[in-house]
């Protein structure tokens, strides 16, 4: 039987499910009252074990794949589970929606992730937030010293591999609402951190080809033309990000409009020569308040993230474009003059109000 077992020492007893194994990640706690599919799909979570605050998790249970384009699902975040561990407090032994077709244990069962039940994820939440996140480990005793095995280095382990080309959907299967004026098709080179799936619905509804590219591939060097330059989320420390940040480099060089969400928005910072820094427990849920600065209007976000831009770092050029009302931390930057800006919380809505979905006809319209 596991218990959760934190580096602080503290330990977290519970019901063990879903596979029969010891997991070691970062412990971390995310909000959202739904979304545990594309919670646990997202790449951005690699390497950590999720502790989920709402207190009823599996009620509509799993839905089988279906495809929206190529080597894009409409529902999942990615083709795997990608979180270490899972804690909570009430697993729902039944669950019911027209769409499911596999319980949520059952799930965590074939995708060999240990989980935990029954757990006061109150008082857990209340000792993230006193110490931070910090490793931790499902165990029926403590793992080692529990230092991290990649040091903060995640983004190799969740990028894609090869460049790949997306087309966009036909005009027929895309909202009405997402149609771009005309039928030229935009291209975008697409540096793949480990994006959500939602992201990439996103762009090819609106009627985006995308080139598809690893984290540390050049889209310079390849035999195509691009219209911009896009930056996705991902896991990890940024700052280890180093090709990536090279390429962001090269980018800013262009005469491109530049987008970038999450770990892109710190990528973003980083290549033009400001500074991330670690959060003391992140932002993960789906009720984030943000303020444009300059319009002063407030959109409520979806967000996953540990790190965050330093906005007194900006250099010259650069300025804070979003705020998070809860904590006055740096939620977007921009160019002053140029189309290059990033955001830190997720416009793809996936999972979480749909908000902010407008930066990404903004983007399209300086393409």
């Amino acid at each position: 039987m596991n218990s959760l077992h934190l580096s602080s020492g503290e330990v977290f007893e519970g019901e063990s499910f879903g596979f029969d194994g010891e997991c070691l990640g970062e412990v971390v706690f995310t909000t959202g009252m739904t979304g545990y599919l594309e919670t646990l799909t997202d790449p951005s979570y690699y390497g950590q074990i999720v502790c989920f605050t709402f207190p009823l998790i599996g009620n509509y249970g799993v839905f089988d794949t279906k495809e929206f384009a190529k080597a894009v699902d409409r529902v999942f975040e990615s083709e795997q589970i990608w979180v270490k561990g899972v804690v909570l407090t009430e697993l729902s032994e039944e669950f019911s929606h027209c769409e499911a077709f596999k319980s949520f244990e059952q799930w965590l069962k074939d995708n060999e992730i240990p989980a935990l039940k029954n757990v006061d994820t109150r008082r857990l939440t209340q000792a993230l937030r006193e110490h931070g996140c910090i490793m931790g480990s499902l165990s029926q005793s403590p793992l080692g010293d529990y230092t991290d095995p990649l040091a903060g280095r995640y983004v190799p382990e969740v990028s894609p591999k090869a460049v790949t080309v997306l087309e966009p959907v036909s005009n027929s299967e895309r909202d009405p609402s997402q149609t771009q004026d005309n039928d030229d098709i935009k291209t975008i080179a697409f540096i793949d951190c480990g994006a959500k799936n939602g992201i990439l619905r996103n762009f090819l509804s609106r009627g985006l080809r995308i080139v598809r590219c690893p984290f540390d591939q050049d889209p310079f060097e390849l035999e195509y033309e691009y219209d911009g330059v896009f930056f996705s989320n991902g896991p990890g420390d940024p700052e280890q990000c180093h090709e990536t940040i090279e390429i962001m480099k090269t980018a800013l060089t262009k005469d491109l409009p530049i987008f970038g969400i999450c770990l892109g928005n710190q990528i973003l910072a980083l290549g033009a020569g400001g500074k991330t820094q670690k959060m003391a427990y992140g932002h993960r849920g789906v009720n984030q308040p943000c303020q444009e600065l300059e319009t002063k209007k407030c959109i409520v976000t979806s967000q996953n993230h540990g790190f965050e831009v330093d906005g007194n770092s900006l250099p010259d050029g650069f300025e804070v474009w979003f705020s998070n009302l809860n904590d006055q931390t740096c939620e977007g930057i921009k160019h002053k003059t140029k189309p290059v800006s990033a955001v830190q919380f997720h416009p793809e809505a996936c999972c979480g109000p749909e908000d902010a979905q407008y930066l990404f006809d903004r983007f399209i319209d300086q393409l």
